[in-house]
């Protein structure tokens, strides 16, 4: 079968970027893999489809400038992308979702996270709104210590909403839970969230490092930087609330204070340069929120200056 799916000028791509699909997850051979989870966990029976279910496709369909992006000198990152170095760069698609069994999704997302991890691949995942992050969390299950890094408007600690423990406001009370995951730190926090002060108290009793917006822009992105503990690993989870709406409006909780883009790309390369990052994740995105394709030109930005930075960093020699 041809799986040749560039698209011709002028028309939308199928994958990021035009990288090549890869749907045999079994025999992936990818050194960065991309891979979309349009659907959290509902916190009512009719919510599991929403605007944010729309991202994963909507970013990919931004990406329309492919040879450009791909080739051409990318300031942001001292070279083209991939800095004419041979690494694989692959498009998973998206998990798909049984509507009759929501917790199914969730299911064969971590099932796709866990082989494209395991064939050594940095993971790239497009949300779907802040619970899709749960699924990817236990699929990194490892023996050594994994240093989470959130980024956010809000602190996602809570334990259940409506019963439901697995939705958009819980992914980091989750991860506290998995023995893999040690220090965390969460960054942008600001404004009016759904946590009441026993999350607040649940997450300092944990220890998480909780660096406000308003502390973020006192002190400056590298003192952020150096709170972080070295040598890795990590995983970034990007709610894109958790940058100023003035570059992301496009989200369902905007939030005057949030990170700004040089803030984001240092956060980006600074994580990068102090060991492995084995993935990120971008979430929240409602795209019939935008405003002249702002949010969706910062994501296309956010990923690449991702994946630019892994590259250099030298995980694939």
């Amino acid at each position: 079968m041809n799986h040749d799916l560039t698209a011709p000028p002028g028309m939308p791509p199928a994958t990021f970027l035009d990288f090549p699909l890869a749907l045999d997850l079994d025999g992936l051979e990818a050194d960065i893999a991309i891979l979309g989870i349009p659907y959290g966990m509902p916190y009512r029976p009719d919510e599991m489809a929403n605007d944010q279910s729309r991202a994963p496709d909507a970013i990919r369909q931004c990406s329309h400038m492919s040879d450009y992006t791909r080739n051409h000198f990318d300031w942001d990152l001292g070279g083209p992308l991939l800095d004419d170095r041979p690494v694989r760069v692959v498009d998973c698609g998206n998990v798909t979702a049984d509507m009759g069994d929501h917790a199914e999704h969730y299911r064969r997302a971590e099932a796709a996270a866990r082989k494209i991890l395991a064939s050594g691949a940095v993971l790239v995942t497009l949300g779907g709104d802040h619970g899709i992050p749960i699924p990817v969390m236990r699929a990194l299950e490892r023996e050594d210590e994994i240093t989470l890094v959130h980024v956010d408007a809000h602190l996602d600690w809570r334990d259940n909403v409506n019963g439901e423990p697995e939705g958009y406001s819980s992914p980091i009370r989750r991860a506290s839970e998995m023995a893999w995951f040690g220090h965390i730190t969460q960054i942008g926090i600001r404004g009016i969230g759904s946590a009441r002060h026993g999350e607040v108290e649940a997450a300092r009793a944990y220890g998480a490092d909780i660096v406000s917006a308003y502390e973020m822009h006192d002190i400056g992105m590298d003192a952020v930087l150096d709170r972080i503990p070295d040598g890795g690993p990590y995983y970034l989870t990007v709610d894109a609330d958790g940058l100023d709406p003035t570059i992301m409006p496009a989200v369902m909780a905007q939030t005057p204070g949030g990170l700004d883009w040089m803030q984001t790309r240092k956060l980006i390369h600074g994580l990068v340069g102090k060991g492995r990052v084995l993935g990120m994740d971008l979430v929240e995105i409602a795209p019939g929120r935008d405003v002249g394709n702002i949010t969706m030109t910062h994501a296309e930005r956010l990923i690449c200056n991702f994946i630019g930075a892994t590259v250099r960093a030298g995980y694939y020699e």
